[in-house]
């Protein structure tokens, strides 16, 4: 289950939780998968017998959640938010899972307190979930909402560009009706060890003509099979990103579940 980006909901009947900064995982027979189906690496667990939702997050030396600090090969701790129990509602599998001997994402009801507090910690942003919904996999359902601190969104890499660097700067876009659109090109923020690990696969996903829909800038294009998280300060009329800062590689997201914001 996804949530739909918006304005956090007021009144009676939600919870509220703070978005983690790490990779979505299920956990299920012993193991962790993504969400596209990739087996990931996680702390040993028991079987409890039941699905469990949550997050594979690792923390920084001052406690806080920072998907750096795994990429710098800080051990992960997987933070527990749901039990996939489609038959019952948040409430009661909030209840459930708070019986299991895991790491647990904390709730609240007080709107303002969790978004000042989340604020105040440098987290990514909080998560509002209706009480009496259920649990729908694989759907993207406004009965979880997302609300990011920093305007982020994941995009389809196209292809590449040189630059100072071999890997100067990705070629990204939207899935659209009409094919994948392009939203620009991002270089910020890409770093060597970025440029190291990428630019290989890259290599191996090359293709003569672009994967774009429409008008596009030339690079090196490739299969539009990876997905990556960037920051921005807008978007302009002809839909293209403004002040584009590369984030982190979406291993755990397939190319259909980007959401197209323009």
């Amino acid at each position: 289950m996804m949530a739909t980006p918006g304005e956090l909901p007021r009144g009676p009947g939600w919870a509220f939780e703070v978005k983690w900064d790490g990779f979505r995982a299920i956990y299920t027979d012993e193991r962790y998968y993504g969400r596209s189906g990739l087996q990931l690496s996680g702390p040993e667990l028991p079987d409890f017998g039941v699905p469990i939702d949550g997050e594979l997050v690792a923390f920084n030396a001052k406690g806080l959640p920072s998907f750096n600090a795994m990429q710098q090969g800080v051990k992960p701790v997987f933070v527990a938010f749901d039990v996939i129990l489609p038959e019952l509602t948040y409430a009661r599998r909030r209840e459930l899972l708070e019986e299991l001997d895991l790491t647990i994402s904390p709730r609240f009801t007080d709107r303002e307190a969790t978004t000042e507090a989340a604020k105040e910690l440098g987290l990514e942003g909080v998560m509002a979930k209706r009480l009496d919904s259920f649990y729908r996999p694989g759907v993207r359902s406004p009965d979880w909402i997302k609300s990011k601190f920093f305007r982020t969104n994941d995009f389809i890499i196209g292809g590449w560009r040189e630059g100072v660097r071999k890997l100067g700067a990705l070629l990204v876009g939207s899935p659209t009706p009409q094919g994948l659109a392009y939203r620009g090109r991002v270089g910020g923020g890409i770093t060597s060890a970025t440029e190291a690990q990428l630019l290989p696969v890259l290599k191996e996903l090359a293709r003569p003509d672009s994967p774009f829909a429409g008008p596009a800038e030339k690079g090196n294009y490739v299969e539009p099979l990876l997905v990556v998280e960037v920051r921005y300060g807008d978007i302009t009329p002809d839909k293209r990103l403004r002040f584009p800062v590369f984030l982190r590689m979406r291993p755990d997201k397939l190319p259909t579940e980007c959401i197209d914001e323009s």
